[in-house]
């Protein structure tokens, strides 16, 4: 290999374009390789699209050979609303990519530990995203045989090698569930509670409708924000964000799969799941413009998906263990079991090992885990202790 790496910033449109086609070349070969939008990619480093520049800062490099060929490439970010609130001051590097050596990886590395210390940080996680953490995040160590979901990495295995021979830490694994959609594998304590808490007629189940989106997006914000104040690095979602989120959902959306849960009028749990957008996604080679719209619309009329992604699930504290989260697995068993319905299989968006207790209910509604990915930690100061994240008790 090569010792004659260079190390250029991204700061034209040749070069982003060269960020966004490193990977194409690089996994050609790869038939579980699924090529994400462009636009999904470069929404992350436009300060007019991604709200994290209002705190934060990001940067982008590409890693060149003698031939100025590009055979790696990294980002690195700071969002100082959340940086301070670990154990040390910790930004991120992310949307890494790098050829099978480990020379040219370790460059990529310091650049981001370098640039990440010039801020004043003692830490960065990684490979990470500069945005909520629903996207990009971690790094898949297994489950290479399956595709990946909408806005969910895919890399090479020897990845794994690289950062752990650099020195980066498991600070939490991120375990994707997956079961078929069928009546069998439920647990039967979980079938029990959903009963009772169903035979209750202040336990209410619905389905979003469309006609009324204000009004679900406000629900969805109210628990949201009761059920996740607990964990760490989840911020309060406001109305706009979650009003963004639900438009975003609008091209994929279904409302059978938007599940709700109130007790009398008080909203107290969903289970929000789309169908795998990638499922589409994968035959429009990167590009939304006209004739990748055009696409999306008839691949979703006439071969659309048969995987729905779990994306969210919550459930206020004071309802947790009741079988709420039962009663809505059973609502959707409503509908899911019906011969007519159009999905096979359920994938739920990652749960880290710090939360045991939505570990315990995938594997109670009969989910396994399908993939697993690790988000890392290197701490500057190698002498420091490494703590990995706490669980959520």
């Amino acid at each position: 290999m090569s010792n004659n790496y260079k190390i250029v910033e991204v700061n034209n449109s040749r070069r982003a374009r060269e960020f966004l086609m490193l990977p194409v070349r690089m996994y050609k070969q790869e038939k579980n390789f699924i090529r994400p939008l462009d636009q999904d990619i470069e929404e992350v480093f436009d300060p007019s699209k991604n709200k994290f520049f209002r705190n934060g800062e990001a940067i982008r490099w590409l890693l060149l050979d003698e031939h100025d060929q590009t055979v790696g490439r990294v980002a690195a970010f700071v969002d100082y609303k959340t940086a301070y609130k670990n154990d040390q001051p910790t930004g991120g590097m992310g949307f890494f990519e790098c050829i099978n050596d480990q020379q040219a990886a370790f460059m990529l590395f310091d650049q981001c530990k370098q640039w990440l210390e010039q801020r004043n940080m003692e830490a960065m996680d990684g490979p990470v995203n500069f945005g909520d953490r629903d996207r990009w995040w971690g790094l898949l160590v297994d489950g290479f045989d399956h595709e990946p979901n909408y806005c969910m990495p895919y890399n090479f295995p020897y990845y794994q090698e690289l950062f752990e021979a650099y020195g980066f830490q498991n600070f939490f694994n991120q375990y994707t569930y997956y079961r078929e959609i069928k009546k069998e594998g439920l647990s039967p304590i979980i079938e029990q509670k959903a009963e009772r808490i169903r035979s209750n007629p202040k336990y209410r189940f619905e389905h979003l409708d469309r006609k009324q989106l204000i009004k679900y997006t406000e629900d969805f914000r109210d628990i949201y924000n009761r059920a996740w104040e607990r964990y760490a690095g989840v911020k309060k979602i406001t109305r706009t964000h979650a009003m963004a989120l639900m438009r975003s959902l609008k091209p994929i959306l279904d409302e059978k799969l938007m599940l709700f849960a109130y007790y009398g009028d008080d909203p107290i749990a969903f289970f929000l799941m789309v169908p795998d957008a990638n499922q589409i996604i994968k035959h429009l080679n990167g590009k939304m413009n006209l004739l990748g719209k055009l696409k999306f619309l008839f691949y979703k009329k006439f071969m659309p998906p048969k995987k729905v992604l779990g994306l969210i699930f919550g459930v206020v504290p004071e309802h947790q263990g009741k079988g709420v989260e039962g009663g809505l697995v059973m609502a959707f068993g409503d509908i899911a079991l019906n011969k007519n319905f159009p999905y096979k299989d359920l994938e739920l968006n990652w749960i880290g090992d710090f939360n045991p207790a939505m570990m315990k209910v995938a594997e109670q509604i009969g989910a396994r885990v399908r993939k697993t990915h690790i988000t890392y930690r290197y701490l500057f100061d190698r002498t420091k202790p490494f703590k990995r994240e706490k669980k959520v008790s």
